[in-house]
């Protein structure tokens, strides 16, 4: 049992290549179950702060897999913000003037606190079983995740595409005065119960 010893503070010395050399040669003779605790035990204080990190894992992937963000509670902060409150909607457009239009229309309509265009946008996409590319503008829309359905609704309503791109996506944190400004500009629309033409 001494030889035991001496070749784990060897092991400690030589670090985890050389560990899994050793566990190798160290099965041969005593099983390969016997080494795989003795290695879990060596390794496991330094792999506790992995492990609990690797706990969280399986949540953030089937929040992914889901679409929807994970649940959280408000933030520990003094902001107030709701992580997942506010959405970034992205609309693209044929041309700048179609998306102006756009954009104006849901400012006014208090459907967006604020829209960027993003002019000269090379889009690469499958439609009717032809691959085609067309230079378009990106319209970047900033709202109360509540409203994104109504946003859905009056963009469909006025796009010239037959199947206009309308994604979303809930912000988890940002600049508090700036989420707190979006929602306070649109919070009229989401507290109505009238449906927006």
């Amino acid at each position: 049992m001494g030889h035991v010893r001496a070749r784990i503070g060897w092991l400690w010395r030589f670090g985890w290549a050389s560990t899994v050399t050793w566990c190798a040669l160290f099965s041969y003779h005593v099983g390969a179950t016997q080494a795989a605790l003795l290695l879990s035990l060596l390794w496991m204080p330094a792999l506790l702060p992995v492990a609990s990190r690797l706990l969280l894992l399986p949540r953030a992937l089937l929040s992914m897999a889901s679409g929807s963000p994970p649940s959280q509670p408000p933030p520990a902060s003094s902001s107030g913000y709701v992580p997942g409150s506010v959405s970034a909607a992205f609309v693209t457009c044929p041309n700048e003037k179609v998306a102006k239009e756009i954009a104006r229309a849901v400012v006014e309509k208090r459907l967006a606190a604020c829209v960027n265009l993003i002019p000269q946008i090379t889009s690469i996409y499958e439609w009717k079983g032809k691959i085609e590319e067309d230079n378009e503008v990106l319209m970047m829309i900033k709202t109360q995740s509540s409203l994104v359905p109504a946003l859905t609704d009056f963009v469909r309503s006025v796009h010239p595409y037959e199947v206009a791109e309308v994604i979303a996506l809930p912000v988890e944190q940002g600049n508090s005065p700036y989420l707190h400004w979006v929602r306070q500009v649109t919070e009229s629309v989401s507290d109505s119960s009238t449906a927006l033409p």
